[in-house]
């Protein structure tokens, strides 16, 4: 089986499996700091609520405008229907921004899970279309199946609500949806800490999506660092292949010819 450390979606190749976000950090200068500490190629971006038109010293579009070696994955976040998520992304292109999206279609304002009627709706629009999709959707085998047959990119299912911090609250589901999935599952939304990240990746996720659990860190920064490292160990871990786990112990050196 290859298992290569680099991460391919539709074709395009990165070096980073740790994909972040650019919302709730106190300024952009602190959003440089901490997305050039994760090492992340890919960085997602809230189309509705950026000011696409503010390119001046300071902005965020400045910024992404600066940083050439970022890929721009604009993200449909705030949207509640196939039609919103679609016009928005639809805007994203003619802008010149990317046709490598995200979509995010949410069906309750609580709990931020998405609708999957929905998304699949305008899942199905957008690849007709021509865009490369990555879809933000529950952690449902049945649903990221769906998503895949209808030509998205990678499946995101999420670890636990968004910007809870939960961490993982299903490795059985993932683990169904890793074994059946063609392309790139990549945990989005949940994510805590650095060990939530390694488990994801340890289950043979092919990436990570996260934004919160770095912006507010208490040092986002090192955090940022810290899930960096995490989702490198975690992707090395499940490509060495753990142990096989017992109910029993089982001596570290060998019993054959003991001193009696």
């Amino acid at each position: 089986m290859d298992r290569p450390m680099a991460l391919t979606i539709a074709g395009r190749e990165f070096q980073s499996r740790l994909i972040v976000g650019t919302g709730k950090y106190k300024d952009v200068d602190e959003t440089e700091r901490a997305i050039d500490a994760s090492g992340a190629e890919i960085v997602t971006v809230a189309i509705r609520r950026v000011d696409l038109h503010d390119r001046s010293s300071g902005s965020l579009m400045s910024l992404l405008g600066r940083k050439k070696s970022w890929t721009i994955l604009p993200n449909t976040a705030g949207c509640f229907t196939a039609d919103e998520a679609v016009r928005t992304l639809r805007l994203a292109r003619e802008l010149g921004i990317a046709s490598f999206v995200k979509l995010e279609v949410i069906g309750d304002e609580d709990t931020l899970y998405p609708d999957n009627e929905q998304t699949l709706e305008a899942a199905k629009l957008l690849v007709k279309e021509g865009f490369t999709v990555l879809p933000y959707c529950i952690d449902d085998p049945i649903v990221c199946r769906k998503l895949e047959d209808a030509g998205c990119a990678a499946v995101m299912p999420l670890a636990a609500p968004i910007g809870s911090g939960l961490g993982i609250r299903n490795p059985h589901n993932l683990s169904i949806i890793l074994e059946r999935a063609k392309v790139p599952v990549i945990v989005d939304a949940g994510v805590g800490t650095a060990s939530d990240a390694a488990i994801a990746m340890e289950l043979g996720c092919d990436g990570v999506l996260m934004n919160t659990a770095i912006a507010h860190a208490k040092d986002p920064v090192t955090m940022a660092e810290a899930m960096r490292e995490a989702v490198s160990a975690g992707r090395k871990a499940f490509v060495a292949g753990r142990m096989k786990t017992s109910r029993y112990a089982n001596a570290s050196s060998p019993t054959k010819g003991l001193i009696e």
